[in-house]
């Protein structure tokens, strides 16, 4: 069932699980993770990346994600990941997105308050569900934990950046990056701050950078305030890999039947993620 994301987050809060919110790009990775929802019974969010809509329009994803839920088990929730262009932004929102990311995380505080707070007012209407960005997310491929510090949320923003914007859901910058880590390179989440942001924080958490974060780690966050972790460039990656060995071994083979052995590594990608989450069964 397509389902309204901000009471799903408010019950993931409320019960110390997250909802996994997976990178979509096509109707193969979103069937993909629907199906491994289902398999699991547990809620789920897809997330459409902006820099993606080139590739899959704001409308054509929102028709293929709402006749996919329509025939799903579980709740499922579409939601605009890393919304920075107004337009683009808008166009989610006309497209009957029910999750909506602006990240303005780049600006200083009182500008990303002022662009934040323009989508809240957007989403007001229609009851979407906004996500804002404090702190900044570096790129896990050059990873380095002691720049990571210096972007990472600082607390002390955390209460005014809510109280001005009037958010639903908070995304933080807790050690993760985006992308896939170098080989030997583990990223180590401050839960010290993630507890200390928690605390401060009125509305739930986001947690970016899932792919390559260590699952015992992933495991600790929703009881720290986490409601949503999203995972994009693991199952990518895998999905990527399938297709290539697929083509090397048989090219020959229907791209249909390729397409086919890449949804099925994806689908099985987002399991380990997905236990990791506390999801599983909450459908």
């Amino acid at each position: 069932m397509f389902a309204d994301m901000k009471s799903m987050v408010t019950k993931a809060w409320r019960e110390h699980y997250a909802l996994l919110a997976i990178n979509c790009m096509n109707l193969e990775s979103a069937r993909a993770a629907i199906r491994a929802a289902e398999t699991h019974r547990a809620p789920i969010i897809l997330n459409l990346y902006q820099g993606h809509l080139s590739h899959f329009p704001a409308s054509v994803a929102a028709s293929v994600v709402k006749a996919l839920a329509d025939e799903a088990a579980v709740p499922v929730a579409l939601s605009l990941d890393h919304g920075k262009e107004p337009a683009l932004i808008y166009q989610a929102f006309r497209a009957g997105f029910n999750g909506l990311m602006i990240d303005a995380s780049a600006f200083p505080l009182a500008e990303n308050i002022r662009q934040t707070r323009a989508v809240v007012e957007l989403a007001a209407s229609a009851g979407v569900c906004v996500e804002g960005e404090l702190g900044h997310l570096a790129d896990a491929p050059r990873y380095d934990h002691a720049t990571n510090v210096d972007l990472m949320t600082q607390p002390g923003d955390v209460e005014p950046f809510i109280r001005q914007t009037g958010i639903d859901l908070l995304a933080v910058s807790v050690g993760t990056a985006h992308g896939m880590y170098a080989p030997g390179v583990t990223p180590n989440l401050d839960f010290d701050r993630l507890a200390e942001i928690a605390r401060l924080s009125s509305v739930p958490l986001a947690l970016h950078g899932g792919s390559g974060t260590p699952f015992d780690q992933l495991a600790r966050c929703p009881a720290l305030g986490v409601a949503k972790i999203n995972v994009g460039a693991a199952i990518f990656e895998t999905g990527k890999a399938a297709l290539l060995h697929a083509l090397c071994h048989d090219s020959a083979a229907e791209l249909a039947d390729v397409m086919a052995v890449m949804e099925r590594a994806s689908e099985e990608a987002i399991t380990p993620y997905l236990q990791a989450s506390g999801a599983i069964g909450k459908a």
